[in-house]
């Protein structure tokens, strides 16, 4: 039997808002805090669900922000769920979210929330299932908790800190791949892509997931062998993701492999892999070529 993470552990859902006492070394997958989240988060992809049309445009309300990217009105309707239950169930976390705004009183607070109410806007704008919802627990810059729900497609990732990464339920890792060549499977931006490619890394580029956090839990799952992201990512984009990929074995870092530290006061990150460890490794070194004068 697992050690108590509570001084008084919780008895019932109702009870989670005493985590300060929280052992973030030690949390399990079946604890019932992690429960708590994960089944919020799916509740939350149930609403998204409700403006969801396969292969149609959705039935939700479109705007476009700043710059000219679309928000539905399917964001809001969960990001305003999501921070209410969330923070019912860890009323002591911070807050940030893409579709909220922002607050530098997050930054004072060792544990915040990092959400993406929907990570692939496009993609759920016109039918297409390849979107997700990604939660992240952040403690001291990094996720000790991370969840990627993609409820068109039927996945659920969960990570928790030292106790693996799961889908649906199942233990997964990264691929076994220790070198790229032809046959190995990449996904991400044609430009960066090209940039490797020139640098003499060989691999089957294969047309970009919209969603940055499907993109990575591919990864985590062994489905790719390595993504790339572009430049201009934000916190909510990979922190969950972050998480799953590294508890799967592998890593996300950026472009020259360093490691990702999120709830700072700018959210915004460089070009970044996720892979297994030698395949992050040969992809660093290719970028270190690529970039060189």
């Amino acid at each position: 039997m697992n050690a108590p993470l509570f001084k008084d552990r919780p008895t019932a859902e109702s009870d989670l808002i005493g985590w300060r006492d929280l052992d973030w070394e030690r949390l399990q997958h079946d604890d019932p805090a992690v429960a708590a989240l994960v089944e919020t988060v799916r509740t939350a992809g149930e609403r998204a669900m409700h403006f969801f049309r396969p292969g149609e445009k959705t039935s939700a309300t479109i705007s476009k922000k700043t710059g000219g990217s679309p928000v539905s009105e399917a964001d809001y309707v969960v990001d305003r769920f999501l921070e209410k239950k969330l923070r019912d169930i860890l009323p002591d976390a911070g807050w940030l979210s893409e579709e909220s705004e922002d607050s530098p009183e997050r930054l004072a607070q060792d544990l915040v929330f990092i959400v993406d109410p929907i990570d692939g806007t496009r993609s759920f704008v016109a039918g297409e299932r390849g979107w997700a919802i990604a939660v992240g627990v952040i403690y001291r810059h990094r996720p000790v908790i991370g969840i990627v729900h993609a409820p068109a497609l039927g996945e659920t990732y969960v990570a928790v800190k030292n106790a693996g990464a799961r889908l649906n339920g199942r233990a997964i890792r990264v691929s076994n791949r220790s070198r790229l060549d032809a046959t190995a499977l990449v996904a991400g931006p044609i430009a960066l892509a090209q940039e490797l490619r020139q640098a003499g890394l060989e691999f089957d580029l294969l047309p970009k997931i919209p969603s940055l956090a499907l993109r990575i839990t591919k990864v985590a799952a062994g489905q790719l062998d390595a993504g790339l992201v572009s430049a201009n990512s934000h916190d909510w984009d990979i922190a969950a993701a972050d998480l799953i990929v590294d508890e799967a074995g592998g890593r996300l870092a950026s472009l020259y492999g360093r490691q990702l530290l999120y709830n700072r006061a700018g959210t915004r990150h460089g070009e970044l892999v996720a892979a297994s460890v030698p395949v992050l490794a040969e992809i660093t070194a290719a970028a270190v070529r690529a970039k060189a004068p």
